[in-house]
């Protein structure tokens, strides 16, 4: 089961370096797995993640790592936890610093549903979330979780000045809805440009 979740998260990895979403070492992603989770290991590029397993991690839905593992996780494994136990729907969760979703966020607003083609795919608006750290903490669950009480299937949400955070079935999903945030949010700064 792992050597397909690892499979994934290699095609999600490198596919999401190779569109540009996340460039460098920066962003992670997660697959729920039996046991916990199999998170990104801190440091690495989407780049060099491996279906061996390399630049990986499998730790519990605390961040905690599963005996036997190398490694360190991402600082951004709270996160990763908390959308597996907000949303039990979940499977996969893409977390990158895609510009354009980063700069639409700077305004505040929700990212509106500007394309058929999102409402088709996502149905919603994207949140916007204003969090004063280069990562989501413990003390930031609250809000966090008041966007899934106002919807409970939410498949992404922006994090200000930092960047998407899309959750699918699996990682593959994930990785999908996050480029497709990162289009709408390209198509929505541009359309504010033009049509001001």
């Amino acid at each position: 089961m792992n050597d397909t979740i690892y499979g994934q998260l290699e095609t999600a990895a490198r596919r999401a370096y190779r569109r540009g979403i996340q460039t460098g070492s920066g962003g992670n992603l997660s697959a729920r797995c039996e046991g916990g989770m199999i998170v990104k290991s801190s440091g690495g590029s989407f780049a060099d993640c491996c279906r061996d397993g390399s630049g990986f991690v499998e730790t519990d839905l605390s961040g905690n790592i599963l005996e036997g593992q190398a490694g360190k996780p991402t600082r951004e494994v709270f996160l990763h936890g908390l959308m597996y136990r907000i949303a039990d729907w979940t499977g996969g969760v893409m977390h990158c610093h895609s510009p354009w979703a980063i700069a639409w966020a700077c305004g505040g607003k929700a990212l509106p549903m500007v394309t058929l083609h999102m409402s088709l795919k996502l149905g919603c608006e994207i949140p916007v979330l204003d969090i004063p750290s280069a990562c989501v903490r413990p003390e930031d669950e609250t809000a966090v979780r008041r966007l899934f009480e106002e919807n409970p299937r939410l498949p992404a949400f922006i994090l200000a000045s930092h960047g998407v955070v899309a959750l699918g079935k699996d990682v593959l999903e994930a990785e999908h809805n996050a480029e497709l945030v990162e289009e709408t949010a390209q198509i929505a700064v541009l359309k504010a440009l033009l049509y001001r």
